[in-house]
């Protein structure tokens, strides 16, 4: 039985229908249409589908769709959408240091290297 659910995207407030047995990932990618999170290993390990929930990084493989009510959610498509030029410093630092690769797992590192850096802004090396 679907639910309604209200959170920030992005920035803006969304309303969605969804099954209370979904992720987050599934929400994000097959009914809203963002595909910057990817499915790599569906067990949380390999990053790529990270996103930031309320300042924090989470794999939204594993993500209750159901946590996100009220919450504030960030992918990398809203860094983009929202910054002056078109990509954010960390989108664009990615790239000038050939951090790029397949791109496949790229979003899910420019999202947990932005939560690092929100809670943070001078982490050490180890960090």
């Amino acid at each position: 039985m679907r639910k309604s659910i209200s959170f920030f995207l992005n920035g803006e407030k969304v309303e969605v229908e969804v099954e209370p047995h979904w992720t987050l990932l599934y929400l994000l990618r097959e009914v809203l249409e963002l595909t910057g999170a990817k499915e790599g290993c569906g067990m949380g390990e390999c990053g790529a589908c990270t996103v930031i929930v309320n300042g924090k990084a989470v794999v939204s493989c594993l993500f209750p769709v159901m946590e996100v009510e009220g919450a504030e959610v960030w992918t990398v498509e809203g860094l983009a959408e929202t910054s002056p030029g078109g990509l954010h410093p960390i989108q664009r630092a990615f790239i000038e240091s050939g951090a790029i690769q397949c791109g496949f797992c790229t979003p899910g590192m420019i999202m947990s290297a932005k939560a690092l850096l929100d809670e943070n802004p001078n982490p050490t090396e180890e960090e």
